[in-house]
């Protein structure tokens, strides 16, 4: 058995199991994901019974199967990330709560080598019979990939020996003379390589190539099958499913020399780097598909940039890097890891965001977990391999791609290297590496110049050097290396303003801020409650201040900024102007937010107020508490001050009594002490052409007078318009309840995007 297959097409990675981070950033990452992500994954699959499902096909407990029939490849991926925490902390508990685990699946698997408790206990006469759905063998590649990393972990052969067995089962029923058929959730070609990779056998990098050859056979574009892997041009789909499909692209090219599969992927890569990837490294922007729509198709605040496809945009960005030696594959693997991706977990550990918004109105936050929980066991997995990323070698080149203070083992050949990084990246530029080799010779050191990075510094053992990147994107020195020798690479880290292309108009008028490999964002709660009235004059100097007190230490943005007056309408149709007002802004790390108060969040600030959206003055209404009959939705966006755009926005916020229909419901506002109130303003939501909610058959105030609700006296008129206010004035009443009742139509259920009182 061996340990890893060579290609000679490619560099190197260099193993985690070589890398040690001795950083703050990603030691308190990557020890939080062990003691706290782990332990929260690990609780939820024993809670919502997939490890009693392995115990039910295995014979050890009685009952049904419970959950969504690809439930086993979250314990995969829960254990794969356990094995990667175990080869650098072998914890004990750990590793007997692998071994028990294990025990079942071994418990669960056929005669045969076939393993899927949901077929196992549902379908057993109906293996392989919908593939494009059923996700039996991307299933099956997550075992694959968990086997390998405990195997390479722990040396133990337990898991593995499961998953070599199925997959030889696969492997004799499906390939050239055996079955044909597309697996609709890409992952076994990728995890079919490693497999190879350690076993050095043949058969399964031959399988991982006949199933990316089944593809384009009259399937859809979900999938990536509607044209076979070599002629497509364009990203199209499922984001994760592509990103799972090009990962084992190019790992099967890698050992195949397959140029027709080199020059697919060089074509994707354009398409999806160039015209649909978020400023933040996200990508797939619909809700609809999960996945990808047309190009400069980049909505903010409705972004789906599921943490998933984060994490398959690194996998593939750094087998490109693997396959073609170049920087441009880890600067986009730096953009998604250290925005789109670390976004998806809080800074505690235990709370995942599914998918990832560059905008919001405080209705976003993460949870503990999901029915379909592929992102918290895809995020356990990640953090504990990150390592493996920051290094890759030939005979004679050892290259940097990422930068913290770690300690690593290089093999050059029938060389080894030990490098120590010295470096608080992401939030400085410098960083210190000494090298050790074990003899002196010849080689090639290759630093990443970040594409953020205009000006760099660089001196070898105390020496200023004159050194520019290379056509690859890295700087080189050539020379004979001794032990103790150090070189400096310094970054510059400016503040920088970026804008889009005018062809993504979501962001026409827009810019962000980058600072490093770092997307910025402003918060609610770091700038006076809101951030959607705030424009940022593209020459509002900023300074960059580190907090060690916030956000667990980060760097904040700060300057000044423009903030847009809030007009009180009423029910004016024209107002003078009111000038702008100066305010003074903080921006954070987007990875950051939405770990504290809930509230607004924007990533792309308006130049000029005049695309800040107008808030409404406070009212009567943002002075109580809401309550309602019923909920779905946000209940506080009723009062939240913010003026739709019209009955169908679905850009804010909105409440509504969803999926109630035909029946009689109510909103209330109660307020601490009594308030005079003689006008109330309504804003019906309508969501024709997609829902159904429209304005109510009737509806009517009713205010609280001593513990009984009466109606209002005198309203002038209940008016059921859309895309506007519904103004009705009625004698005044002085109490400390106020409520909307609405009699439902028949069939259709209603809401509201904004309630006024005066």
């Amino acid at each position: 058995m061996m340990e890893t297959i060579t290609s000679k097409y490619t560099l190197q990675a260099v193993p985690v199991t070589q890398v040690q981070f001795t950083d703050q950033f990603w030691t308190s990452k990557i020890e939080i994901n062990r003691t706290k992500t782990l332990a929260q994954c690990f609780r939820q699959c024993e809670e919502t019974n997939r490890i009693r499902n392995f115990e039910v096909a295995g014979g050890l407990n009685t009952g049904d199967f419970d959950g969504i029939f690809f439930n086993d490849s979250d314990v995969y991926k829960v254990v794969e990330g356990a094995a990667h925490i175990l080869a650098s902390n072998r914890d004990p508990a750990i590793e007997t709560q692998l071994d028990q685990w294990i025990a079942k699946f071994a418990a669960a698997q056929q005669a045969d080598g076939y393993l899927n408790t949901y077929y196992t206990l549902v379908e057993p006469d109906k293996r392989w019979t919908d593939l494009p759905v059923m996700h039996e063998l991307y299933c099956a590649g997550h075992l694959f990939e968990a086997a390998v990393a405990h195997y390479r972990s722990t040396g133990k052969c337990s898991l593995l020996d499961i998953a070599t067995k199925f997959a030889d089962y696969i492997d004799s029923v499906f390939g050239p003379g055996g079955k044909s058929g597309t697996p609709g959730h890409q992952e076994i070609e990728l995890a079919l390589v490693k497999l190879y990779e350690v076993t050095d056998e043949k058969r399964y990098l031959d399988l991982a190539a006949f199933f990316i050859d089944q593809r384009g056979q009259s399937g859809s574009d979900y999938s990536q099958d509607h044209v076979p892997v070599r002629q497509q041009s364009e990203i199209v789909g499922h984001a994760v499913r592509a990103m799972y499909l090009y990962a084992g692209v190019a790992d099967v090219a890698r050992y195949t020399g397959d140029e027709d599969l080199f020059a697919c992927m060089d074509r994707i890569w354009k398409d999806v780097t160039l015209r649909k990837m978020y400023i933040t490294g996200g990508i797939g922007p619909s809700g609809h598909n999960e996945g990808f729509t047309v190009p400069y198709d980049l909505p903010n605040e409705t972004a789906y940039a599921e943490t998933c496809a984060a994490i398959g945009m690194v996998l593939w960005s750094h087998r490109m890097f693997l396959l073609h030696g170049r920087s441009e594959y880890i600067d986009v693997l730096e953009q998604s890891l250290y925005n789109g991706l670390l976004s998806g977990v809080s800074l505690d550990g235990d709370n995942f965001f599914y998918t990832n918004p560059l905008s919001s109105h405080g209705q976003h936050h993460r949870q503990p977990w999901f029915g379909c929980a592929c992102c918290p066991t895809n995020v356990v997995r990640f953090i504990p391999q990150v390592g493996g990323y920051f290094y890759a070698s030939t005979a004679s080149s050892l290259w940097v791609n990422l930068y913290a203070s770690n300690q690593a083992t290089v093999s050059m050949g029938e060389q080894m290297v030990n490098i120590h990084q010295e470096s608080n990246y992401p939030w400085q530029g410098w960083t210190k590496l000494t090298l050790e080799p074990d003899k002196t010779n010849d080689f090639q050191l290759c630093l990443r110049q970040p594409n953020w990075a205009k000006q760099v510094g660089l001196k070898l053992n105390g020496q200023i050097l004159q050194i520019t990147s290379n056509s690859n994107g890295y700087l080189e020195i050539t020379r004979a290396w001794r032990a103790g020798d150090v070189v400096e690479v310094n970054f510059d880290m400016s503040v920088e303003r970026i804008i889009a292309n005018p062809q993504a108009k979501a962001n026409n008028g827009r810019l962000s801020l980058r600072r490093g490999p770092l997307v910025y964002c402003l918060e609610a709660t770091d700038n006076d409650g809101s951030v959607r009235d705030i424009a940022l004059p593209r020459n509002s100097p900023l300074k960059a201040k580190f907090e060690p007190n916030l956000l667990d230490g980060v760097v904040v943005l700060q300057g000044p900024a423009n903030r847009r007056i809030a007009a009180d309408w009423g029910t004016e149709l024209y107002k003078t102007v009111s000038l702008d007002q100066e305010t003074q802004i903080t921006a954070i790390p987007y990875f950051a937010w939405d770990n504290r108060e809930s509230g607004q969040m924007t990533v792309w600030l308006p130049e000029s107020t005049i695309l800040t959206e107008p808030k409404l003055q406070p009212s009567i209404a943002s002075q109580g508490r809401p309550s309602a009959s019923h909920v779905f939705g946000q209940l506080s966006a009723a009062i939240d001050g913010i003026l739709p755009a019209s009955s169908a926005d679905q850009t804010h916020p909105k409440f509504t009594w969803w999926d109630k229909k035909g029946t009689q419901e109510w909103i209330c506002l109660t307020f601490n002490e009594p308030v005079q109130i003689s006008e109330s303003a309504v804003y019906w939501f309508d969501d024709t052409g997609f829902g159904e909610c429209r304005p109510p058959e009737s509806w009517w105030l009713e205010w609280d007078n001593g513990g009984q609700w009466q109606p209002v006296k005198n309203p002038s008129k209940y008016g059921l318009q859309l895309d506007g206010f519904n103004s009705v004035t009625f004698d005044p009443v002085t109490t400390q309840q106020l409520r909307i009742v609405v009699e439902l139509q028949d069939n259709l259920s209603s809401g509201l995007l904004e309630w006024l009182l005066n």
